[in-house]
């Protein structure tokens, strides 16, 4: 059964999404009713705004681009600030299905956080060559800090219980690949439980790639120093007054 409304709130970061992103609102609607579902409008220069609102999302506009990272993180205070206990992020792009919101955050009943996993034995996800090697790397080292396999450290499909939201709002990091990578070494290396949940991606609805084959070297360097820096960070501990 998905959350109640006063504790669940679905965060969708946007740029330059508005041929996508009603329909992404108005699915998550159907797929968790009792939800509050936040666009952050990440400096948009269309009507990504006006398209979430006309579909019924609360909308939060960011004066100038921030990156997903920084975007989550304004959702994460949103969270904090309005008593929302669990968060669930969902691209804007529409390649993560709502339907499977409820399964994620069954799982926040033994996890911190529930990563929406797209190598995990569900679907056919499309990344090949070197940027699949790079994810393959990355999930391995990952896993280390964590203590245990996961399969898919780059996806942005995942849900986060309350110790999360409360860890994040302070420190979720905006840079680029910190919102994926580093954001799960900082909530593993201060005892966040981190899981995975198989689920099958589905094709964009608008817009491009973020991600060329021939960016793949780019990728695995800069997803490597997003790791590196996640360790070199003081360990920050999960707030005590959640752990009470």
């Amino acid at each position: 059964m998905p959350a109640p409304v006063h504790r669940l709130l679905i965060v969708v970061p946007a740029l330059n999404e508005e041929a996508s992103v009603g329909d992404v609102v108005r699915s998550v609607r159907e797929a968790v009713p009792t939800a509050v579902c936040l666009v952050v409008d990440d400096g948009s220069t269309d009507a990504t705004a006006r398209v979430a609102d006309e579909a019924g999302a609360v909308v939060l506009r960011l004066p100038f681009n921030l990156g997903v990272g920084g975007a989550m993180r304004a959702g994460f205070r949103y969270a904090r600030d309005h008593g929302h206990t669990i968060v669930v992020q969902v691209d804007a792009d529409g390649q993560h299905d709502p339907r499977y919101i409820p399964e994620l955050i069954a799982g926040l009943a033994t996890a911190d956080v529930v990563i929406g996993a797209r190598f995990a034995g569900v679907g056919e996800y499309g990344a090949r060559g070197p940027r699949r090697w790079a994810m393959h790397v990355l999930a391995g080292a990952v896993s280390r800090v964590a203590g245990h396999r996961l399969d898919d450290v780059t996806s942005g499909f995942k849900a986060n219980g309350p110790a999360a939201v409360r860890l994040f709002a302070d420190t979720y990091p905006a840079e680029y690949l910190g919102d994926t990578v580093e954001a799960l070494v900082i909530g593993a290396r201060a005892g966040l439980r981190l899981a995975q949940h198989p689920v099958e991606m589905r094709p964009r609805q608008a817009g491009a790639p973020s991600h060329q084959p021939l960016r793949a070297t780019v990728y695995l360097v800069r997803a490597g120093m997003a790791f590196l820096l996640a360790l070199l960070r003081p360990r920050v501990p999960i707030p005590a007054d959640v752990l009470a």
